[in-house]
């Protein structure tokens, strides 16, 4: 049978590179900014872990290494999985979509910032879904999968509101409690959970696409 990677390794191989630049480059980025603001080292990586969008490009670092330098490892077994390219998907699709409908107006990026703006927000996520179209076409995964997949950003959604309550500082505007009260910073994240579902689930409908002219043997239910 054919696994995801093995269908779609080149790519995943040059993803892997673009996704480990964008957040390497961020990092500098972010510690460059957190010394010239006079902050330590440690405040630079509290900041640089806050957002959503890092830790996501992070996974798809993993996600992308892993099967290829350590494929028996155990976490290069999972990553090869159909369920957890799906999972990987939806969750950097969300990120590319949710910045261009929502932050892209916000700031104006220049130089390093904004090249390092446009990997992650839109040439790792683009990359990752044309490998998941490639990888899980023809896979029925089981419906249930996004609620599962859903699971990590509403753990993201507690995580931020818990260390916002903590230094003060909340990585988005839509989920800053300090400013908006718990209320409303709550229901604009239910408002963001439901959206990563419908995306989700977008995403499976298009891998199911094709499933006539695949191989049966290379349907995976998950």
């Amino acid at each position: 049978m054919n696994t995801p990677t093995m269908k779609g390794r080149p790519l995943a191989a040059v993803i892997a590179i673009v996704a480990w630049i964008a957040v390497l480059l961020q990092l500098y980025l972010s510690l460059s900014y957190a010394a010239g603001s006079g902050k330590s080292v440690g405040q630079g990586l509290v900041m640089y872990f806050g957002f959503f969008t890092v830790l996501t490009n992070l996974l798809v670092c993993i996600a992308t290494t892993l099967p290829q330098v350590a494929p028996a490892s155990a976490l290069g077994r999972f990553f090869v999985r159909p369920v957890a390219v799906g999972w990987v998907a939806a969750s950097i699709a969300f990120v590319g979509v949710a910045y261009y409908v929502l932050l892209r107006h916000v700031w104006a990026p220049q130089g390093l910032q904004l090249l390092g703006d446009v990997l992650l927000h839109y040439v790792v996520p683009i990359l990752f879904v044309i490998y998941s179209l490639i990888a899980l076409r023809g896979i029925a995964l089981r419906w249930a999968a996004p609620l599962w997949w859903s699971l990590y950003p509403a753990f993201y959604f507690v995580y931020a509101l818990v260390r916002g309550a903590i230094i003060g500082v909340y990585p988005y505007g839509f989920i800053d409690a300090a400013q908006l009260g718990y209320a409303i910073a709550v229901r604009n994240g239910c408002f963001l959970l439901a959206a990563f579902l419908l995306l989700a689930y977008l995403l499976l409908l298009a891998w199911r696409m094709g499933a006539g002219s695949v191989n049966p043997r290379d349907k995976t239910r998950l």
